[in-house]
């Protein structure tokens, strides 16, 4: 395999004032371009890889990212996260659950913390979550 670990950050660019926002607008690209610097820091380019990715369709949870093969999803990331991941995460193999997207649909259920986890009929919010008001409210498209 090419790399141990791929991370696909969203970057999509809506249109202002679009109801679901866009990771663009909450930082997207800052965090993806952290992504690509903690891993060039560490010498790590030829076994991970951070790209930008279109829409993940997950808009609610704030800035989104994915990692493969895992298949672990984040959201609502900031810059100030991406160290933990890269080091825990893409090196380590241990994902950081606390940043992880709260539904049953992107995180195990015996993962979810149910302060915080979206889709049980709450709003999603927690105490731990406050810094991330996008990672709630998630409603399932049709």
């Amino acid at each position: 395999m090419r790399y141990k670990r791929h991370i696909f950050v969203c970057v999509n660019e809506r249109e202002p004032g679009h109801p679901r926002g866009c990771c663009r607008e909450k930082g997207g690209e800052e965090v993806r371009s952290r992504f690509k610097q903690a891993i060039k820091e560490r010498g790590l380019k030829s076994e991970l890889r951070a790209n930008v990715s279109g829409c993940l369709d997950i808009c609610e949870f704030g800035v989104s990212a994915v990692v493969y093969p895992d298949g672990v999803w984040y959201g609502g990331l900031t810059v100030d996260d991406v160290d933990e991941i890269v080091d825990r995460h893409l090196i380590g193999g241990e994902p950081v659950d606390r940043l992880r997207v709260q539904h049953p649909k992107y995180t195990p259920a015996e993962l979810l913390d149910p302060d915080r986890a979206a889709g049980d009929g709450s709003d999603g919010t927690g105490s731990e979550n406050e810094k991330r008001e996008d990672n709630s409210n998630f409603e399932e498209k049709e």
